[in-house]
């Protein structure tokens, strides 16, 4: 960072700015990577001083920030204002001219805003002369970033996009989904495509299947309610999130790290995904709700019963699918999605299921013939554990584990699973900067790499939708229930097949 800049969040006393993105700058400039000159501009309407601003932000941080906010703290500033108010917005412009950088600076409009607001923001922006500038500009670039939900089907994506197409050009726009800023996602990338011993092993000749969990303990307190009962666990977390993890897995290598490389591959992936018709939806997808139960002891109610959730409610707070994509690389290998919320823990991961060798020579059982053997094999009958299985933990611990099978000591030949371990906190002495971190200063920077294109949003709806509309169709299957605490509903085990095992727990 070079040129001086400016950031603007709009929504400044909403939660996300207060938990997420000011410890996140206050972490950037403690660490020295906001070296140029540079201004934090809070727009919210409640009237507040810049020091009751500064003072509100203080206390919300932990305490291990607070020192590092103080050198940060002159640089905030609060202005009062609307986000769909001409008069405020030709206020506020006068108020980043005069700050240091003035109109020459660089201006990143932050719109931590409720979504229906989006696109009206980005008009009136625009509008008062505060996100005009030419492409190319080094100095006084103009950004913006957009939190999700981007729509909440295919059709108001593309609508959304086309809002903000009208009066931004697609370098200006930084849609963030934080699951990208987290390093063992990012690493996906690194593992993938520098080793040189897994990429030729990454295709249906080698791996059985892949799963993907992001399994929460929480429910849908903290006021959330209203919010989670219009979207659900399909739109929440597996159409943002989830596919943005399975496309990082299974997408091709680019030619570069060029954004549009990486974000051209990723959209191609997307497409691939094979959407389920009316016929197949029942067998590759299971929808629940948590009903009441216990959370480690202490009772926990059921989605019903929390407050602001509709008696009659039909959302799902549990979603799994089996899911194909249609491309040579891995056409007939699934790919098993399961999200949920007050599940037993917390955890964030992808499993890599490599496939058995073709001669079992080892562990069969005693007193059993080998003809029985080979029979009980080959119908399915008798499950080998699979020994090879990558493990890619991207929460609440980063971590990687291989693992393989090893001979038992002994006389006879009996092997057991061993594992080859990595842990980011371990190997490197500290603990990886929180997502956003690292968004944000690719966003400075101008580095659209981890935020993703109108493309790949839209390729992400297409299959949402297909799978949504599935639901509504009369093969769709029920709405099930499974106590809280526990890891969902029986049915979804069912989406493993034959020898492929079950559901991850972390």
């Amino acid at each position: 960072m070079t040129h001086a800049f400016q950031i603007v969040i709009f929504g400044a006393s909403g939660d996300l700015a207060r938990r997420k993105l000011i410890p996140a700058l206050t972490r950037l400039h403690a660490e020295g990577h906001l070296e140029s000159e540079f201004a934090v501009v809070g727009v919210a309407r409640r009237p507040k001083s810049d020091e009751e601003f500064r003072q509100e932000l203080a206390e919300a941080l932990d305490p291990e920030d607070r020192s590092a906010f103080e050198a940060l703290a002159p640089r905030i500033h609060y202005h009062q204002g609307d986000a769909k108010d001409g008069a405020s917005l030709a206020a506020l412009g006068s108020r980043l001219d005069a700050l240091p950088g003035g109109s020459e600076a660089g201006r990143l409009f932050y719109l931590s805003l409720k979504p229906d607001l989006f696109a009206e923001t980005a008009r009136a922006l625009a509008k008062a002369g505060l996100t005009g500038a030419h492409p190319g500009e080094r100095a006084a670039w103009r950004r913006v970033v957009i939190e999700k939900p981007f729509g909440r089907d295919l059709t108001s994506a593309r609508a959304l996009n086309d809002d903000l197409h009208a009066v931004l050009r697609e370098e200006q726009i930084f849609r963030i989904d934080h699951y990208l800023g987290k390093e063992t996602v990012q690493n996906l990338l690194g593992f993938r495509f520098h080793n040189a011993i897994f990429e030729p092993l990454w295709n249906r000749h080698h791996v059985e299947l892949v799963q993907i969990s992001v399994a929460e303990s929480i429910g849908v307190e903290q006021g959330r309610a209203a919010y989670y009962d219009e979207t659900g666990a399909l739109r929440d977390m597996l159409q943002n999130h989830m596919l943005q993890i399975l496309a990082l897995v299974a997408m091709e290598p680019p030619t570069s790290l060029d954004p549009k490389a990486l974000r051209n591959q990723k959209v191609d992936l997307l497409r691939a995904l094979h959407c389920p018709d009316a016929a197949e939806i029942g067998c590759a997808s299971v929808r629940a709700r948590y009903g009441p139960g216990e959370i480690e002891g202490r009772p926990a109610l059921g989605y019903l019963d929390e407050e602001g959730v509709p008696p009659d409610s039909r959302t799902e707070t549990y979603v799994a699918l089996r899911a194909e994509i249609d491309n040579w690389r891995w056409s007939g290998v699934p790919f098993l999605l399961r999200h949920g919320k007050r599940l037993p823990r917390r955890f964030t991961e992808v499993k890599v299921q490599f496939r058995t060798t073709p001669l079992q020579l080892f562990n069969q059982p005693e007193g059993m013939d080998p003809s029985e053997f080979r029979r009980r094999l080959r119908d399915g009958s008798l499950c080998q554990i699979r020994p090879n299985v990558l493990t890619l933990s991207i929460q609440p611990r980063e971590q990687i584990h291989l693992s393989f099978g090893v001979k038992r000591p002994g006389a006879q030949m009996v092997m057991t699973p061993a594992t080859l371990g990595f842990d980011y906190r371990e190997h490197f002495g500290e603990s990886p900067p929180e997502a956003y971190e690292r968004l944000l200063l690719d966003a400075l920077t101008g580095d659209q790499t981890l935020f993703l294109s109108a493309d790949e949003i839209e390729a992400s709806w297409r299959y949402a939708d297909e799978v949504l509309e599935g639901w509504e169709g009369p093969e769709a299957p029920p709405l099930l229930e499974h106590p809280a605490g526990k890891w969902g509903p029986e049915e979804a085990d069912r989406l493993f097949l034959g020898c492929e095992g079950g559901w991850t727990r972390g």
